[in-house]
């Protein structure tokens, strides 16, 4: 695609570049996973966020296989399951995923959730340091870990996670973990960004009103949100035309107040979580 906007990089914390805007298959049927990922990466993404528990680990690695793109030019991310945390797991599990993904190193491995009733977290953080200095992953972080969890594999180890991937949307916005990151140099991974659709974000007043205001769709305006508050966000879809408006967020900038209106969509109590809480996924 001649035209295909450059989507911008962040710097993580151990110097690398991640892509802002990426393709996640979390639920995308491992059958369809290789067409899904071959036209994202048709219509120009090169960031994509896979899982062990997603069961499509194989059909992301044939369609980077397929893709002929340069190594370099991806960005693949891959997560540790909760029942691979223990002993010397981590390495066994890192394996089997590169295997099915058919790379000698991901971009960024993380611990999938911290499974705080099993207490195992901070081993697997230890571990997974280890994968890091192997050379199976460059960078290394977390999903779905609170301040608490951070708080003590940080202060455990001295190793500070590159990035924290949470449930995050305009009605969930996880400020106490957000502002912790923000202070340790830790990047937000917005998973969920749309919130799946479990309630009407694209009715509510304000994304209505920068939609209007900016000639977007309202998932456009939201995904914009998401770039603006310097999130990395995933997106999830099936469909092209799909694939390529969510690609489609780079030519339009929400103003201070549109940022502020759609801030205020979140009621600060933890209402808006739309999927299970960290602290009883084990």
């Amino acid at each position: 695609m001649a035209n295909t906007p450059r989507i911008p990089t962040l710097t993580l914390n151990d110097g690398h570049l991640i892509p802002q805007l990426g393709y996640g298959v979390f639920k995308v049927p491992p059958t369809d996973t290789e067409r899904a990922v071959a036209e994202a990466f048709e219509v120009g993404y090169r960031h994509i966020d896979t899982a062990a528990i997603y069961g499509n680990e194989e059909g992301v690695g044939a369609a980077i296989a397929a893709s002929g793109i340069p190594r370099d030019e991806l960005f693949i991310t891959t997560k540790l399951w909760n029942d691979r945390h223990h002993d010397d797991e981590p390495r066994a599990a890192i394996g089997e995923s590169l295997g099915k993904l058919g790379l000698e190193q991901v971009d960024l491995y993380l611990v999938h959730w911290p499974t705080p009733a099993k207490d195992d977290y901070v081993h697997a953080w230890e571990k997974v340091i280890e994968l890091r200095a192997a050379g199976l992953a460059r960078s290394i972080g977390v999903s779905n870990h609170l301040v608490p969890h951070l708080e003590r594999i940080v202060e455990a180890t001295g190793v500070v996670p590159a990035v924290n991937q949470i449930e995050l949307h305009p009605a969930y916005q996880q400020r106490e973990i957000t502002e912790w990151a923000a202070s340790h140099d830790v990047k937000i991974e917005s998973w969920g960004p749309l919130g799946q659709g479990k309630y009407d974000l694209f009715g509510a007043a304000p994304v209505a009103a920068a939609a209007a205001a900016h000639g977007k769709t309202p998932a456009q305006t939201v995904l914009r949100w998401h770039l603006q508050k310097g999130y990395v966000v995933f997106p999830k879809s099936v469909r092209r035309e799909r694939l390529e408006e969510n690609l489609d967020v780079f030519d339009f900038d929400l103003t201070a107040e549109e940022i502020a209106a759609i801030d205020a969509i979140d009621p600060g109590d933890g209402s808006g979580r739309v999927s299970a809480h960290p602290d009883e996924v084990n």
